[in-house]
């Protein structure tokens, strides 16, 4: 059996999770904390394989307990259940050591295989985190390609010389990034002279070779 922890703030939420889990095989609910400090106060008695954790709690929130959890007892996998979606909720949550990111809402069976994936030492998250994150690292990725193809160049030098490939004016690309148009004659100049191109079609080829 997987032993499962609960913590939530919200009473409701937790009696409807333990009646989704309850009717899952293989899953059992160990017990339900209200709070991170209940949680971590809970842990040793519980000895849960797998806390379902809320981020947004009274006192010590989802991410300081999973932080906790996962320093003091690392054979825990935490899977965080929350409403948040943004970029800084669910890297906070990475970096602290969750496992999984699911969304609150999700279907019995996402958060039924949640618990399940972790439990078997997987990391798991739903469709829109999912998404969120293969866009985030692609554009990473992206950006170390660029730095790796024109290494001569500063990030706001590939930014302007990006903005020259689509054929943007100075003036146009001044106000696309809130510059004097001096500014980006400078930047512009710059990169002519660092990529040794003589005009804004060279410079425009170069960029397009280097994937911007």
């Amino acid at each position: 059996m997987i032993r499962v922890l609960l913590v939530d703030d919200h009473p409701g939420f937790r009696a409807g999770l333990r009646t989704l889990l309850a009717t899952a095989e293989g899953i059992e609910v160990a017990d339900e904390a209200a709070s991170g400090e209940q949680a971590l106060a809970l842990v040793g008695r519980a000895q849960p394989d797998v806390v379902l954790m809320d981020l947004a709690m009274p006192g010590m929130g989802g991410v300081a307990a999973t932080e906790r959890l996962t320093h003091d007892h690392p054979h825990i996998r935490v899977v965080v259940l929350s409403m948040s979606d943004d970029d800084d909720s669910v890297f906070a949550a990475m970096r602290a050591g969750a496992k999984g990111y699911v969304l609150k809402g999700a279907r019995k069976a996402e958060i039924v295989r949640s618990v399940q994936a972790v439990a078997e030492g997987e990391a798991i998250f739903g469709p829109a985190i999912a998404t969120r994150l293969v866009s985030y690292f692609g554009e990473q990725g992206r950006e170390q390609g660029r730095e790796e193809a024109l290494p001569e160049l500063t990030r706001r030098e590939r930014e302007i010389l990006g903005l020259v490939a689509e054929h943007l004016t100075n003036p146009q690309i001044a106000a696309r990034l809130g510059l004097s148009q001096k500014t980006v004659r400078n930047h512009v100049s710059a990169v002519f002279t660092k990529l040794q191109v003589a005009d804004r079609a060279q410079a425009i080829m170069r960029a397009r070779e280097a994937g911007l």
